[in-house]
């Protein structure tokens, strides 16, 4: 039944990317279609995940591919906050290539299957993965506000007879909502971080890649929320700091081969 339900997650996903680069090239039907196929998709990825857990006696998504799973939904679900609004649907055009190509890879890596029991703990495993998974989602959505704000900038100054026919949210706006959702979702990346740790000093365990990458990754975006709040960064320099994070967090999930829940 899960594997039933991924396809039709992926298909309208797919669907809504498509839509939202047509959106792009002519505001109108294609993106109000588009914008359909990210509610429904979400809730087939909703139910997906509904099923991975009814089936499972303890936490359904400790593989690394069953989190990445769980992390493109919550990618989805934050982006859903905004993208519903007509002025928000180009950031679609960003996120749902992205979760579509990343549901694939979970797929391939058998996340949205039912796998076997983790011999960690639910608490543990809520705390440390959902913490983390939640901070990277709120970290990828202010990339994609960023890369919509540097996409904006670029436009207005080549002054485009169409500027107004692609109704985008004002850059101080785009930039002030990339801020807002890296200061909430540090803490939840310092918290999942200190769990992680602290069941590696209990376990005597020494320190891997995944675990040095994701403190870099804590750092940099550190340093983002101290340079935007102590040091004035602002505008494009602070959207280019936001990719940079981005590409970290994409590090720490996909091109290290992490075995660290299985």
């Amino acid at each position: 039944m899960a594997e039933l339900l991924f396809w039709p997650t992926l298909l309208l996903y797919g669907e809504a990317a498509f839509g939202y680069l047509g959106e792009a090239r002519r505001p109108g039907s294609a993106g109000r279609a588009a914008t359909w196929g990210v509610r429904l998709g979400w809730i087939a990825q909703t139910a997906l995940l509904g099923v991975q857990a009814a089936r499972r006696d303890g936490f359904p998504w400790a593989t690394w591919a069953g989190s990445l799973n769980l992390f493109v939904w919550l990618v989805v679900s934050a982006y859903l906050i905004w993208g519903c609004r007509r002025s928000y649907r180009l950031l679609g055009l960003t996120v749902m290539p992205l979760a579509a190509a990343l549901l694939v890879v979970a797929r391939a890596g058998g996340g949205t299957g039912v796998g076997g029991r983790s011999h960690y703990s639910n608490l543990f495993l809520v705390l440390h993965v959902g913490l983390v998974l939640v901070a990277f989602a709120g970290f990828t959505l202010a990339a994609a506000l960023s890369a919509l704000y540097l996409w904006q900038e670029r436009r207005l100054k080549r002054h485009p007879a169409t500027v107004l026919r692609r109704p985008v949210p004002a850059l101080a706006t785009l930039d002030a909502l990339a801020l807002r959702m890296v200061a909430w979702s540090l803490p939840a990346l310092t918290l999942g971080i200190a769990v992680g740790v602290a069941r590696l000093v209990a376990d005597g365990d020494g320190v891997d890649a995944l675990i040095a990458a994701t403190v870099v990754t804590w750092v940099v975006w550190t340093a983002y929320l101290g340079l935007r709040w102590r040091g004035g960064l602002a505008g494009r320099r602070a959207a280019y700091l936001a990719l940079a994070g981005f590409v970290l967090v994409i590090l720490v999930r996909l091109a290290l081969p992490v075995t660290h829940f299985a």
